[in-house]
């Protein structure tokens, strides 16, 4: 494990130090662990598969985790010692000049100030408690659970919205009072003791009024190269490559950069309309890859699931981080230091296929207000309509589109559409509120409401999907693993061209991320350019069908939810029967998300 830890404020008869050494040795890592104090404040940092740097003075403590990074007069610096005399010059503002992946933790004993910080869009964690007067923080829970002070209590309404989101969405946790830091985000303890949460950085869409798009072209490819090039920098580095448009090209953008055969890494399932290997393999022959596959079965879910549900210091419900754990375990195999992901490419630049679904919702509100009201809705709510089976889709679009961002957002989640009531018991039921899953991301899309709808959507998925889905999903399974992960598609100077994209460049009608296709339309496989999205996608309903150890194990795991008393089960016994029999798909989501539940709180218990 890598990661960091601390207590600013704490008492001197404390021993705060000592506190730490024995929370990082809890990982059976104590070689590799190191704390200091200074003035009632101390880090510590335990060092793994990432890079970590604990720097101490008479005046500061500074630990860092990742890939940190200090824009400077003569370009950016990765340089720990650099850092700190930045933050220790500028305390708070430095942020602003630190890219790249990081958490960040500093004690200033002449400012007598705390900082705990994490990168833009929080691809590394903090989370943090209050113990008496006593801030605690540590990379993730489970490390900031074995302070003494702390109290890990579970909350009903991070469940129920783990069960809406599929993961904790932050800033809250998994557990009453503690928090985890968003993305962008520091908090500083001052001289007086008080906390201030404080924002210091959000994406600024400013859309190029006339743009050039060879001018564009010509600055993308460049930034793309950098970014690579710095992302693998000092490691013997590789790439997931599922065969899609931004795992292709980071594989072929790592030969490039490195002038040598990128390594590459893939994962496959033997199930019709998941395994996607031919794509993945016509990038590696296009760029002359030294690929590797491994086919992942139910027998490796069976085997890997309860290992990677008690990783994760919260339920994680994303059923594509057990291909990601092979994918990386392979990787870790073939002497791999640090892998090279493709993730956020789609949520810059316009690749998610619900981008397209809702330009076509956005059309409907372009009619007159009072013809959508006085005729077409009343017509798509009449039986003739919802009975006939070529006027239902008219019924059911009509129904979707009526709703206005954000909400019409969310018209395909899965527990809305099964309904609350009808899976949880109802004493649960009573301790949640139902909309907070609503009112979280009504404060999303609000900073961008009044951005183009592309924009709107990337604004809302840069939280929910990169910081609280794929990002955690990646680098805990890279962790897990042993290897090291940089993210290239997420570099700074990218995210900032990304904003300044005019919309119609990205989604174009219903054409996903147009600008970044034809850009590189002379650098990736036609093959590639041309394919749908798909990923690292798990045959979850199908498996659960074929195969009965992958049954018996979510049947148990569900099973042993009953004395908690969270879902109805009735519910349950009509899911694992009746319903997964009729729409694997769909319903082996819901057995995948209580399985994972169960997993989790188990492992816990332990």
């Amino acid at each position: 494990m890598t990661g960091l830890c601390g207590v600013f404020g704490a008492r001197p008869d404390g021993e705060p130090a000592e506190i730490l050494r024995r929370m990082l040795a809890g990982d059976g890592q104590a070689a590799h662990a190191s704390t200091r104090q200074l003035d009632g404040a101390a880090i510590g940092t335990l060092s793994g598969a990432t890079a970590s740097a604990l720097i101490a003075n008479d005046r500061l403590l500074l630990a860092l985790v990742g890939h940190p990074r200090l824009r400077t007069a003569r370009g950016w610096s990765t340089d720990p010692g650099q850092i700190a005399a930045a933050v220790a010059d500028r305390w708070s503002a430095a942020l602003t000049d630190i890219g790249g992946d990081f958490a960040l933790a500093a004690w200033d004993a002449q400012r007598s100030c705390g900082l705990i910080a994490v990168d833009r869009l929080a691809a590394r964690s903090l989370v943090y408690g209050h113990q008496d007067e006593a801030l605690v923080f540590a990379s993730t829970l489970d490390l900031l659970g074995r302070h003494p002070g702390v109290r890990r209590e579970l909350s009903p309404q991070a469940v129920f919205d783990y069960l809406h989101f599929h993961v904790c969405p932050g800033p809250q946790t998994i557990y009453h009072g503690l928090l985890r830091l968003p993305a962008g985000h520091y908090l500083e303890v001052d001289r007086a003791r008080q906390w201030h949460l404080r924002q210091y950085w959000s994406i600024d869409f400013r859309e190029d009024r006339s743009p050039d798009f060879d001018t564009l072209r010509t600055a993308f490819v460049s930034t793309l190269r950098e970014s690579v090039a710095r992302a693998s920098s000092g490691a013997a580095c590789g790439a997931f490559l599922s065969g899609g448009t931004d795992s292709s090209t980071v594989s072929g953008m790592l030969g490039r950069v490195r002038g040598e055969r990128a390594r590459t890494f893939s994962i496959g399932f033997d199930a019709a309309g998941y395994d996607e290997m031919s794509y993945a393999r016509i990038a590696a022959r296009h760029f002359d890859c030294e690929h590797h596959e491994r086919y992942v079965t139910p027998a490796d879910v069976v085997a890997a699931v309860p290992k990677i549900a008690a990783c994760y210091d919260q339920p994680f419900g994303n059923a594509s981080a057990v291909p990601a754990y092979y994918c990386a375990a392979l990787a870790r195999e073939r002497g791999v230091e640090r892998l090279l992901a493709g993730d956020g490419g789609d949520e810059l630049f316009g690749g998610n296929e619900r981008y397209a679904r809702q330009y076509l919702l956005s059309l409907y509100h372009r009619l007159p207000a009072p013809l959508r009201a006085s005729l077409i809705e009343p017509l798509a709510r009449s039986a003739p309509v919802r009975g006939a089976v070529g006027l239902r889709k008219l019924h059911r679009y009509v129904q979707q589109a009526q709703a206005s961002m954000p909400a019409r957002y969310e018209s395909h989640n899965l527990l809305s559409h099964l309904g609350p009531q009808r899976v949880l018991e109802p004493d649960f039921l009573t301790a949640v509120d139902l909309d907070h899953p609503h009112e979280l991301m009504r404060e999303a899309h609000a900073p961008y409401a009044d951005s183009s709808l592309i924009n709107q959507m990337l604004g809302i998925d840069l939280r929910f999907t990169l910081t609280d889905n794929d990002l955690p999903k990646v680098t805990t399974m890279c962790e897990l693993a042993g290897v090291d992960v940089a993210f290239p598609l997420l570099d700074d100077d990218l995210v900032e061209f990304s904003a300044r994209l005019p919309a119609s460049m990205k989604l174009r009608g219903t054409r996903l991320r147009w600008f970044f296709k034809e850009a590189l339309r002379d650098f990736l496989p036609a093959e590639i350019i041309r394919k749908r999205k798909h990923g690292f996608g798990l045959p979850v309903g199908a498996w659960l069908l074929a195969d009965r150890r992958l049954l018996s194990l979510a049947s148990d795991a569900i099973d042993a939810l009953r004395p908690h008393g969270i879902v109805r089960p009735a519910f349950v016994d009509d899911l694992r029967g009746r319903l997964l029999a009729e729409h694997p798909a769909y319903y082996g989501t819901m057995m995948w998300l209580l399985m994972i539940l169960g997993l989790w709180l188990d492992a816990r218990r332990r």
